[in-house]
């Protein structure tokens, strides 16, 4: 019978205004997979904070290995042998992958003379990129890797701790299906050796995938724990919401119109040359294709982001001049970033700041600003898109990844788009928020905004689009409508087949 590595007994925390977390048990073996699964703002990730030791309980009891552990740190929880890869990335950006991935054990590795031993670390650090056939590089920067290069080097940096419990919060969602494909044999891999794996996730085909049990958190509380192989996807996501959600994509367009947008000879230097599409009134445009193939450096270049040259724009038939993004946005043309933390929102701020942020005109009074007014707006849009939070005064930081993606949608609906990009719009959001997010721009899309999705996801391409522009190392290779959208047909123009 296989060891008992981890019991976490009756683990209760507060935080002002919220129960986060209600008498939660769960276990652990050693050579077992458990998926811990719930909706944002379940509890799962206060829960495997408070293990990693970068919170602490205010009730329960954490046993690790037989031994009841006290009060514990990050540091101390890496020496009970708990390694964390966080779905939030906390690389520091002016240091090297190698520096990055033995962050806090450099002492160890040093010369004769008391220096960093460079050649060494490198060295170790490149066997580890070779397991996910990481083209990445021991001394590069990490400010000079995407997020998907990003996430690997954590992933990595977790893996050569050689410890016996680690945990793994969305650990794809920035990851391409062969860096994934490789993550999960090294996941298969250090089961096999009896690490026992914590495993956070909202997709259930990787759940499915992996898991040996799957313990379902709702508002806090434990709802069951459950066996992988006598479970299906239906029933963990009904746990998981507490209703029945019986379609996970709303129905598709049942009339296109005429093009909201088109655009003739986009070039973007050094990437893209005389790209032309068009997006139609009533249909969901998808922009499919793999990491690498150009889709948010094509629409950075549309919307003024990034230089760019372009014979004509149009929207709803009247040519515009965008030479910026402000440009962008005065002619109805907005982008919602993949990158909610760096680049979406202002973390810092209260919720009613971010969504007034892109339309400041609406609520200026003279030379101040209409608080009351800021307010009543945030307050419709949180009621609009069901913003779970107690006030429009509350942080974003203090909200879940469901929650600030919402926030960041109100952000930009409330400068009244005609066209509305979105670069991966649910990445690292819970299947309850999904499903609102989707309805919302079936919505606006059946209300005459614009809507393109870029998105890593197949699912959501094939379940979301009305058609598909598909790209490959900087060219739309072609599209798919209708009754042809599926994932073969999509992966063979993605891959130039």
């Amino acid at each position: 019978m296989a060891e008992l590595l981890l019991r976490m007994e009756g683990i209760s925390k507060t935080f002002p205004g919220t129960k986060a977390l209600d008498d939660v048990t769960l276990t652990l073996k050693a050579g077992e997979i458990l998926a811990l699964v719930g909706e944002n703002g379940a509890g799962k990730s206060t829960l495997m904070n408070i293990l990693g030791g970068t919170q602490k309980a205010d009730g329960g009891k954490i046993i690790i290995k037989g031994r009841e552990m006290g009060v514990y740190s990050s540091a101390g929880a890496r020496d009970a042998g708990i390694g964390f890869v966080h779905q939030e990335l906390f690389n520091c950006r002016h240091l090297t992958v190698a520096e990055n991935v033995f962050m806090g054990r450099l002492d160890r590795y040093t010369t004769r003379f008391g220096f960093t031993d460079y050649p060494r670390i490198n060295d170790e650090t490149k066997k580890y990129l070779k397991m996910f056939a990481s083209k990445i590089e021991p001394a590069q920067k990490i400010r000079e890797l995407k997020i998907a290069g990003q996430q690997v080097v954590e992933i990595i940096k977790s893996i050569s701790i050689n410890c016996e419990i680690l945990i793994f919060d969305e650990p794809t969602s920035s990851l391409t299906d062969t860096e994934t494909a490789y993550l999960f044999e090294i996941i298969r891999h250090l089961k096999a050796n009896g690490i026992g794996i914590i495993y956070i996730s909202h997709r259930m085909e990787e759940v499915f995938a992996l898991s040996d049990r799957i313990v379902v958190l709702r508002d806090g509380r434990l709802i069951d724990t459950l066996t992988t192989a006598e479970s299906t996807p239906n029933t963990v996501v009904g746990k998981m919401v507490g209703r029945n959600i019986s379609d996970f994509y709303p129905q598709k367009s049942s009339g296109i119109g005429e093009n909201i947008l088109e655009v003739e000879g986009l070039t973007v230097q050094g990437l893209c040359r005389d790209l032309n599409f068009t997006l139609r009134r009533g249909e969901i445009l998808g922009l499919a294709g793999l990491v690498g193939a150009g889709r948010t450096e094509v629409i950075c270049g549309l919307c003024g982001l990034i230089k760019s040259e372009t014979k004509r724009v149009a929207i709803n038939g009247q040519t515009v001049t965008i030479k910026n993004y402000s440009d962008a946005i005065k002619n109805g043309l907005v982008y919602l970033s993949e990158d909610r933390k760096l680049l979406g929102l202002f973390l810092k701020m209260m919720v009613k700041q971010n969504i007034s942020a892109t339309n400041l005109k609406s609520i200026r009074k003279q030379i101040f600003l209409n608080v009351g007014k800021e307010s009543k707006i945030a307050e419709n849009y949180v009621s609009k898109l069901n913003i779970k939070l107690h006030t429009v005064d509350q942080r974003v930081n203090a909200l879940s990844g469901g929650n600030q993606q919402k926030i960041m949608v109100a952000k930009w609906l409330n400068t009244n788009p005609r066209v509305f990009i979105l670069d991966e719009p649910t990445r690292g959001i819970d299947i309850g928020a999904k499903t609102e997010i989707h309805n919302m721009l079936r919505d606006l899309c059946n209300n005459d905004t614009g809507i393109i999705i870029i998105s890593s996801e197949l699912p959501e391409i094939i379940g979301m689009c009305d058609r598909v522009m598909v790209m490959h190392e900087n060219k739309i290779m072609g599209e798919i409508e209708g009754g042809e959208i599926n994932e073969e047909a999509i992966m063979k123009l993605a891959t130039a087949v």
